[in-house]
């Protein structure tokens, strides 16, 4: 259902704030976690911050989707965000490290609705002719906020609070939800999906077990431990008992054929080491800069745009590339051999290492994930059948945040457990039973220690980083070799479309399979398959219309003369244009007046059957699968797109 064009820019104005706020908190914490170890101790749980956050919303991003269906997109997105800011205004006012980890899991419970909703509601208020265009606007906002997320954490942790970080959520969050509130049309999905909440839910634990186990393991529970062995345990069956579920599942979380798509299965492992690497990265490296090298977190925050920058140019770069040669397999060889470069470069960082070499470390990072992450949306999308293709998109995702989770658990513990060795003795009377407590010396202590004890403490730090970087250097060359076994097969238009800072960052996206299809086939309905369109439509009419005039005429036959000219208005369209185009029409005998009313005549009818057809043979082409075009749902959904998409609106004001 389009909307009037001055109210779009509201409603779509609300939805850029909503989908900054979800993607913002997902490092934005990074630059701060230093500082609010030193106010509320728990250094040893430190990972729990980010991995807290990132298994709630893993949890819940493939229900999102299906609850927005059920109940409506408007409710279910305004409660998505209500729930995001409550959980914001808890971490503000957490006095404890155990409170802040439980008020950021339910923060990422709602934050795992926001990024999957405001897309889904693009399809609901932009005409599919333009959602190319509203889908890449998202993605340049997600892009911004992942990089620009560390420096700004700084910066307001620097100039106020830590607590700011997460106070500065609510009154964008009003606004936004006051926006949302008062211009977003109520719509409601035409089927009532079948949610599966229990594979949701099973997942969720068994995920939690393991992250428990590779957090705590080896710090706070001895690894012989009969907590460690028992949450384990409860883990690796818990996740029997997921495989189980979604066997029987109507809709599952993740369909098991799935598991027999090689390519999902290698593009799905590389995500989850991606996640691993990078949110493991963003977590720790702060600690290094505010520490060793005394920067403040504003500081901290810089020092990490090499690698965001780095991740954001190589993913653009390589999603051009793949779209212009249709090769992509390539991509993450290249990509996760320059991560594990760029993560055992980080491991020889040092006290004195300069800023400038400490750059280029990070910035090699960057470009590996860059290579390695636009490719995965792109191979498993063009590789799985239609009917579990938002399954497979979000399955990505779903990857990504479980590598997240356990590369900043497992970071966490090995930093943790050898920077208590490390400070064994080197430390004593208050200072060290701050240290012992988990809490963390300020740059000002550190600095008012006596040069030998500085000295001893940024050694203790450097060596605390250095297997972690090592650990994850390994990892990343498991990726290497994983990633030869990637196939590679000729592109889909539909999946050589997606080549967005949404998918190259791989921002959550809905498991609804039609919603994927209906966005895939609008992002490859570009300028070059626009002309060829019209080409077509000449050489079946014997006719060469202007975009204008078969948009019109498509509508006049659908709507009568008044109803499209009425929708022309609403899209901004002057008087004159639309007058133009009726004249157009008229020359070419396709529009008659009739009794002082114009009406089309019989053969302007036929050519705009035609012009349907053209179009609808162009999105055949696009699916390039048979099998998927005879599916009822479908079939129903190209014919629709076939009728939308049939021209362009006239030039606008």
């Amino acid at each position: 259902m389009a909307v009037a064009r001055p109210r779009l820019h509201l409603i779509f104005g609300g939805l850029m704030l909503v989908m900054l706020l979800a993607a913002l908190d997902q490092t934005i914490v990074a630059t701060a976690l230093p500082t609010i170890v030193s106010d509320l101790g728990g250094l040893n749980h430190l990972s729990w911050v980010t991995s807290a956050f990132l298994l709630a919303q893993t949890a819940v991003t493939p229900i999102y989707g299906k609850l927005g269906d059920l109940y409506g997109r408007k409710r279910v997105l305004q409660s998505a965000v209500g729930l995001f800011l409550v959980g914001s205004a808890l971490c503000g006012l957490a006095g404890s490290m155990t409170e802040l980890i439980a008020f950021r899991a339910v923060q990422g419970l709602g934050a795992g609705g926001l990024i999957v909703l405001t897309q889904a509601v693009v399809g609901d208020v932009v005409p599919p002719r333009e959602r190319g265009k509203y889908q890449g606007l998202f993605g340049a906002v997600f892009g911004v906020a992942s990089i620009a997320g560390p420096l700004l954490g700084g910066v307001i942790v620097e100039a106020v609070s830590w607590r700011w970080i997460f106070y500065v959520n609510l009154p964008l969050g009003l606004v936004a939800l006051a926006v949302l509130g008062s211009t977003l049309p109520s719509t409601k999905g035409t089927r009532r999906p079948t949610i599966d909440y229990l594979g949701a839910g099973v997942l969720a634990a068994a995920l939690s077990a393991i992250v428990l186990v590779a957090s705590l393991g080896g710090t706070t529970w001895r690894w012989g431990s009969g907590q460690t062995i028992i949450v384990a345990a409860v883990g690796v069956a818990l996740l029997g008992v997921f495989a189980a579920v979604e066997r029987r599942a109507a809709e599952p979380v993740l369909p098991p054929q799935l598991m027999h798509n090689r390519v999902f299965v290698v593009g799905g492992s590389l995500s989850l080491i991606v996640g691993f690497a990078m949110f493991g990265s963003i977590t720790f490296l702060p600690l290094y800069f505010q520490t060793v090298d005394a920067a403040s977190p504003t500081g901290a925050g810089l020092r990490l745009l090499p690698m965001m920058v780095g991740m954001l140019s190589m993913s653009i770069l390589s999603g051009q590339l793949i779209t212009r040669r249709g090769r992509y397999r390539v991509f993450p060889i290249i990509g996760t051999g320059v991560m594990a470069v760029g993560l055992f470069l980080l491991s020889r960082l040092d006290v004195g290492t300069s800023i400038g070499v400490s750059s280029a470390y990070l910035l090699v990072l960057g470009l590996g994930l860059g290579l390695v992450m636009q490719v995965l949306v792109l191979a498993v999308q063009n590789a799985v059948d239609y009917t579990v293709l938002g399954a497979a998109t979000s399955g990505v995702t779903l990857f990504r945040g479980m590598g997240g989770s356990l590369g900043a658990a497992v970071f966490g513990a090995i930093f943790s457990s050898r920077l208590a060795s490390e400070l064994r003795g080197a430390l004593s009377g208050p200072l060290a039973h701050q240290v012992s407590g988990g809490g963390r010396l300020t740059g000002a202590q550190v600095a008012r220690l006596q040069p030998a004890l500085r000295s001893a403490y940024e050694h203790a730090y450097v060596h605390a980083l250095r297997p972690v970087f090592v650990a994850a250097s390994g990892i990343a060359l498991v990726g290497f070799a994983l990633s030869w076994l990637l196939p590679e097969r000729r592109l889909r238009e539909t999946a050589a479309s997606a080549r967005g800072l949404e998918d190259g960052l791989a921002a959550p996206r809905s498991p609804d399979s039609l919603a994927e299809v209906e966005r895939a086939l609008t992002l490859a309905v570009g300028t070059e398959r626009r002309q060829r369109f019209r080409e077509r439509l000449a050489q079946r009419a014997g006719v060469d219309l202007s975009g204008g005039a078969t948009w019109a005429l498509v509508r006049i036959s659908e709507h009568g003369l008044a109803g499209a000219r009425r929708l022309a208005e609403q899209d901004g369209v002057p008087p004159e244009r639309i007058a133009a185009v009726v004249d157009e029409l008229r020359a070419h005998g396709l529009v008659a007046d009739d009794d002082g009313a114009a009406r089309l005549t019989d053969q302007g009818r036929a050519l705009a059957d035609r012009a349907v057809l053209a179009r609808r043979e162009l999105l055949d082409e696009a699916l390039d699968d048979e099998t998927a075009q005879i599916e009822p749902d479908i079939s129903e959904l190209l014919h629709r797109l076939a009728r939308e998409l049939a021209g362009e609106p006239p030039a606008r004001v």
